[in-house]
């Protein structure tokens, strides 16, 4: 996907944050699917990003394959400024929507970008467990991961979710990083949430979204 804010890890760790919404215990969402006995999650929050000093907020909106983030500064891209993008997996897109214009700008989920769909993060390489633990007021397990992410080495604290598998926080430990949910809520989210928007005219683009208005 493909939101730059000053930095590309932003998209990247967002990702990340909202990457086990999708499966349980290591399941990918696909997979749950298939599974009527077990439930795709569905959640609300408000997702908190910093990177070197700065502070991105987004609310996210959760259902099985699909998300929404509603944004607390617009995003620019090339028909103008949009506060609201829809992740379908289902589809392998990402829409942008516009309000001003009327339009939602549709482009191709970046493959480099992807959600990941368990615990795993992208070139995990090793993984501890540190203990019982607390985030966004929930019940969690520390761990302690080292990533190898396109020769990038990395380590990182992921608190994880112990009803549900989300990643409900993530730091670096080695650079000006991290991302949280300040409040978490297990919901059921309107399928409208997800749907392409009424009134909206649709346009294709391959051009990504240049940054935070």
């Amino acid at each position: 996907m493909f939101i730059r804010l000053g930095d590309k890890a932003w998209r990247w760790g967002f990702c990340l944050g909202l990457a086990l919404w999708v499966g349980q215990a290591g399941m990918p969402w696909h997979v749950l699917a298939d599974d009527a006995a077990t439930p795709l999650v569905e959640f609300s929050g408000v997702l908190v990003k910093k990177i070197k000093g700065k502070q991105y907020q987004a609310q996210v909106f959760a259902k099985g394959d699909r998300l929404r983030l509603e944004y607390k500064y617009a995003i620019r891209t090339e028909r103008g400024y949009a506060a609201i993008e829809i992740i379908r997996l289902d589809k392998s897109e990402t829409w942008y929507l516009l309000a001003q214009q009327k339009e939602f700008l549709v482009t191709g989920l970046d493959p480099d970008d992807l959600l990941p769909v368990s615990q795993a993060l992208p070139g995990e390489q090793a993984r501890i467990l540190v203990g019982d633990a607390t985030a966004a007021g929930r019940t969690a397990k520390l761990f302690e991961v080292q990533t190898d992410h396109h020769g990038l080495v990395e380590r990182f604290y992921e608190w994880v979710d112990v009803e549900t598998g989300v990643v409900l926080k993530l730091v670096s430990r080695d650079r000006e990083w991290s991302f949280e949910y300040e409040r978490f809520r297990l919901s059921p989210q309107p399928a409208y949430y997800f749907d392409e928007p009424q009134g909206y005219k649709k346009r294709m683009t391959a051009i990504a979204p240049q940054g935070r208005g």
